[in-house]
């Protein structure tokens, strides 16, 4: 287009949006592909290829599959993990799981009663004394006026074993390899879950990139060469794909290392489920310190975490028989019926990738191989998720054509800063996690310099085993501090320690669960958007670690706000559906909103005639008042004839009997416009007037959001 185009471009938006802002030339990718050609090299076999079937790679091969794109997935585990691992699925992951063929009405179903979870509850153990309780559910999470979708708790190994029900139900084929299976070197990978199959080697080009995978037959290993235009690392934290790019990680390291001990005892779950039911708990007595993660309390599975210091402490110090012990002892008495499953390793860190994109933008990361945050807020497993939302239609767009290789550069622009955010916002949860140990005299940096100065100076002198006694002592001493004499309301010490820790609960400075705010109202400052700069909304406001309500935004860049309306059709039967449902998830298709009036009847002719250039599916939605249900005929299909991808929907009110339309709740008036996005961002708007050329207005928006140039 060169420079002089670009700038007549913005102009002609700027005629009509005084304050749009002008986009940067680093914006634009300097060596451009068309879909056709990004994708039909003459190397490239497969579309993509996604590389770790967790939740993330799970989720995005079922919205490519849906949108048309043919993917593979593979994964050097020979099986599905039954360790329990992320738990806390919020709104926003629940809103893309309602579109998956149920998924989020399966998952209502299948997790315990809310009034199992709601609480954190603080104590001396899981029979002592209780120190403090904090309930994370409120009133309006029940309501569904800011979502459709309220939050759950469902471990991620159910959560795995339900997508793969429904990659299955799209003709995927699940293959959990044995020593004597593997991939024939010659078969087509295409519609394939492949379990037992190493991402070894990367090997990328401007035509396509070929993945080299190892797997076992018949007790040798065996390597093929996959060849596709994209590989997609979905690999978890210690991503092949991310070293084999030699993609850097950026931020805190090594927070705290913990044990992770996986344990059954429907015996606790019933004791739980009859006296303080829960879904985290905060031990702390002379014997232990851990948190318990009550995964199901019906089924009696549980997590408990565990402080770890190695070298000096080492896995086989927690043997099974050992981890018993520190469980009785954290329960406060033995469980006839406890049964540990699984004990593991891990280490907390605070890191997102120095880029998403490399290899000629032929590799991406995502989920915990772009971004790794500490487990506080339960970020992870829902960044991750948002993330493949935000890349299947991009990556559907240009295989169907109606995009360039540019739109692949938005994915890292608009995921990265939600990362960073996102790893800030863990840090100062874990902070106020830690607010409690601290206010009870456990400073649990102390601990960790204890050890750091172990390690640098006696650790190279002293045998391993005096180091270990040292450290213990150590440790010892600090939970001396947590021993029922000290303890108590009737010692002064005890008394200073035990208001400290009130105030920290009733203030809302403890951990928290919920973050309505940054869950639903996180928004992309640039990138597949036309920003209009109309309001104050700037840059996200800091992180504070406390819960903030979500507050709807009709901002570009934003998530589309809810309301709940009435499709308006010749149908005798009801429907009533919220705006996000509108958005299709089976097609690429953009939504443009508008009223019933004249000129906006000539916006969506323009954009239905741009989209048709651009080989792009748009559909408009008509949103009559609540106010106008008089019985009158209401068809915005005959005043848009020709075009028939038109849906009227009248609003519906609140059961509250609150009188916000929608454009009210958009901060908008009846005359505005909003383009959405296929992953229901909001791409462009118009708070109140219609563009004076709208066609030359909509190429140009559509220029902008599909990377043509």
């Amino acid at each position: 287009m060169g420079l002089l185009g670009l700038i007549k471009m913005v102009s002609r938006i700027s005629r009509n949006n005084s304050r749009a802002r002008v986009y940067p030339a680093r914006y634009f990718q300097s060596r451009d592909l068309s879909g056709s050609n990004f994708f039909h090299g003459k190397d490239a076999k497969l579309p993509v290829l996604i590389v770790g079937a967790g939740p993330v790679g799970l989720v995005l091969s079922i919205l490519l599959t849906k949108l048309g794109v043919k993917c593979a997935l593979v994964d050097k585990a020979t099986c599905f993990s039954k360790h329990p691992q992320a738990h806390f699925i919020n709104n926003r992951s629940m809103e893309i799981f309602r579109k998956l063929d149920g998924l989020a009405g399966e998952i209502e179903r299948s997790q315990p009663p809310v009034d199992l979870w709601r609480k954190f509850i603080y104590c001396t153990s899981l029979s002592g004394s209780t120190l403090g309780t904090v309930d994370h559910m409120q009133p309006q999470d029940f309501e569904k006026v800011v979502s459709p979708a309220s939050v759950a708790h469902f471990s991620q190994y159910k959560l795995t074993s339900l997508m793969l029900k429904r990659l299955e139900n799209l003709g995927f084929n699940v293959q959990i390899s044995k020593e004597s299976d593997g991939l024939e070197l010659d078969s087509d990978v295409t519609g394939k879950v492949l379990m037992g199959h190493e991402c070894v080697a990367i090997d990328a080009n401007k035509e396509s990139v070929t993945a080299t995978v190892a797997f076992l037959k018949g007790g040798k290993r065996m390597e093929r060469n996959i060849q596709c235009s994209i590989v997609v690392g979905a690999d978890g934290a210690g991503s092949a794909v991310r070293r084999l790019t030699n993609v850097e990680m950026r931020g805190e390291r090594d927070l705290q290392k913990l044990i992770s001990v996986h344990f059954m005892s429907r015996e606790l779950g019933e004791y739980l489920i009859n006296n303080r039911p829960g879904m985290l708990f905060f031990i702390f007595n002379t014997g232990g310190i851990g948190v318990l993660v009550a995964h199901d309390l019906l089924q009696g599975e549980f997590v408990l975490q565990i402080p770890y210091y190695p070298p000096q402490q080492s896995l086989s110090d927690f043997s099974p028989e050992m981890c018993k012990m520190l469980i009785f002892n954290l329960v406060g008495h033995e469980l006839s019926d406890l049964n540990v499953a699984d004990i593991k390793p891990w280490v907390m860190h605070a890191e997102v990738a120095e880029k998403f994109m490399c290899c000629e933008n032929r590799v991406i990361l995502a989920g915990d191989a772009a971004h790794r945050f500490p487990p506080a807020g339960g970020f992870g497993m829902n960044t991750g998720i948002q993330d493949a939302h935000n890349l299947a239609w991009k990556i559907a767009a240009l295989v169907q054509g109606s995009a360039k290789s540019s739109i692949l550069n938005t994915y890292e622009t608009e995921r990265r800063p939600i990362a960073l955010f996102n790893t800030s916002l863990s840090i100062q949860n874990f902070r106020a996690a830690m607010s409690v140990p601290s206010a009870l005299g456990l400073d649990p940096t102390i601990a960790n310099s204890v050890h750091r100065f172990i390690n640098k100076t006696v650790g190279s002198i002293l045998p391993t085993g005096l180091q270990k006694a040292i450290l213990d002592n150590v440790f010892a001493i600090g939970r001396a501090q947590l021993s029922e004499s000290l303890l108590n309301e009737s010692n002064p010490l005890g008394h200073q320690r035990l208001s400290r820790l009130k105030s920290i609960f009733e203030g809302g400075k403890s951990l928290q669960l919920q973050f309505p705010a940054e869950d639903l109202g996180f928004r992309y400052q640039e990138g597949g958007i036309v920003p209009d700069n109309e309001s104050g909304a700037g840059d996200p406001e800091a992180p504070s670690g406390r819960r903030r309500d979500y507050v709807p935004c009709a901002e570009p860049g934003s998530r589309l706000p809810h309301m709940y309306v009435k499709v308006l059709s010749d149908s005798t039967r009801e429907v009533i559906v919220s705006t996000l449902d509108l958005v299709s998830i089976d097609k690429v298709e953009f939504l443009l909103i508008i009223s019933p009036l004249q000129e906006s009847y000539e916006l969506a002719r323009a954009t239905f005639e741009v989209a048709k250039e651009f080989k792009a599916n748009v559909k408009v939605c008509v949103i009559w008042p609540s106010s106008s249900d008089d019985g009158a005929v209401r068809d915005s299909k005959s005043a848009l004839a020709p075009c028939e991808n038109v849906v009227d929907v009248m609003e519906v009110k609140e059961e509250s009997g609150g009188e916000a339309s929608w454009w009210s709740i958009c901060k908008m008036t009846e005359r505005g416009s909003i383009l959405v996005r296929p992953d229901e961002h909001i791409a462009w708007r118009m708070k109140s007037s219609v563009p004076s050329e709208p066609t030359l207005h909509m190429r140009d928006v559509f220029n902008i959001i599909l990377g043509k140039q």
